[in-house]
């Protein structure tokens, strides 16, 4: 079996967010893969409209899409590749969900919830072991998002600190 690295599994979740931009959706991919092959895999729904539904994030279909992935797995030798740093409800579920390590692509200076110090939260989430490994293929994403704020069609954190940090890059 030929070993794939990282920026493989990222660009598969890039391709992801490409579609959701496509759709006009907040550009947002992730895969988890688990012994060198993606098992499961989400992207953003549900931010475009009048009223966006904010339980869809890329993350939660993907943990959605892995629970019977027609095998067992060890899901502490899982890794979910994401376009941007999940939010802490995202973050939350992963750990819940037993992943051992998120990749990411760019940060969510508004909503990342990766950078919560997990040692003075409750044990369901002080006990984690999850591993964290930021900025893999980061312009790459950051271009998809500048994309997303620039086009005047898309109003989901339109004037946020997001778009104006991601703007200003």
């Amino acid at each position: 079996m030929i070993k794939l690295d990282g920026n493989f599994f990222m660009k598969k979740a890039l391709q992801l967010a490409e579609k959701a931009l496509a759709n006009g959706e907040f550009p947002v991919g992730a895969v988890m893969v688990y012994e060198n092959e993606i098992i499961a895999t989400g992207s953003r729904r549900g931010s475009s409209g009048e009223t966006p539904d904010e339980t869809d994030h890329a993350e939660m279909i993907c943990l959605r899409n892995c629970v019977n992935p027609g095998r067992s797995i060890d899901r502490l030798k899982t890794t979910l590749f994401c376009t941007l740093e999940p939010c802490l409800m995202c973050f939350g579920a992963i750990i819940i969900s037993g992943t051992g390590r998120i990749v990411y692509a760019y940060e969510d200076v508004m909503g990342g919830g990766t950078g919560c110090d997990l040692k003075k939260l409750t044990p369901l989430y002080k006990e984690s072991t999850i591993s964290i490994i930021p900025g893999i293929l980061r312009e790459d994403s950051l271009k998809l998002f500048k994309a997303f704020f620039l086009n005047s069609k898309n109003n989901y954190w339109k004037k946020s600190l997001l778009s104006a940090y991601t703007l200003q890059q």
